[in-house]
């Protein structure tokens, strides 16, 4: 099975079960930029619940802009404020320190495309999860996918699509006061659970 996606930042751990059970999978970046979505937001787990991380960008208001010219804006200092929020939340969980400075290098390189700010964390995200799924890019706005098509349908604001199934109950630092918080980002399935997060994704 082919996977059509959007370009995601980070991404959820759905978003990572989807490419363990694909043979392939296609990032459309000809597709419009969209808000409040995958795109430029991960989510995290922390002791006040959850905290969306979303990635400032440039784009012409009331324009639609394709993907792959979607700039990220460096106006402010949001990559030490993801970085901060992710310590916090994560600091005391068991496998922190193996992903932070990864996680730290990644958000303190100066990416200029926001195309390229999320290839950089899917590849990321797939190496912690040893997942070789080959992954390709379009630049070119796919009309008739002969795929799985989840660019509409995986988003944070909607259920999730047939298909499927939500990952978890995993352990989480937090879940004593919270309970357990599902289609967290992949970070928060890595810091909780380290190396048992590939079989996790895959159960």
């Amino acid at each position: 099975m082919v996977a059509l996606l959007s370009s995601f930042h980070f991404g959820s751990v759905e978003h990572y079960r989807s490419l363990a059970g694909c043979e392939r999978v296609l990032i459309d970046t000809g597709e419009h930029y969209e808000r409040q979505s995958y795109r430029t937001r991960t989510s995290i787990a922390g002791p006040n619940g959850v905290h969306h991380l979303t990635v400032p960008v440039l784009h012409g208001h009331g324009r639609k802009t394709p993907m792959r010219e979607v700039r990220v804006s460096h106006a402010e200092a949001w990559p030490q404020k993801h970085v901060h929020a992710i310590r916090s939340a994560y600091g005391n969980t068991p496998w922190f320190i193996h992903y932070i400075d990864a996680i730290e290098e990644l958000y303190m390189t100066e990416h200029v495309g926001l195309v390229d700010l999320n290839m950089a964390s899917l590849r990321l995200g797939m190496r912690w999860l040893g997942l070789n799924t080959p992954v390709e890019v379009s630049t070119a706005y796919i009309e008739q996918p002969a795929a799985l098509d989840l660019r509409a349908s995986l988003h944070p604001k909607r259920p999730l699509p047939q298909g499927i199934t939500p990952v978890g109950p995993y352990p989480q630092v937090f879940a004593d006061r919270l309970g357990f918080v599902g289609r967290m980002s992949v970070i928060d399935l890595m810091c909780n659970c380290g190396p048992q997060a590939a079989a996790i994704i895959r159960s």
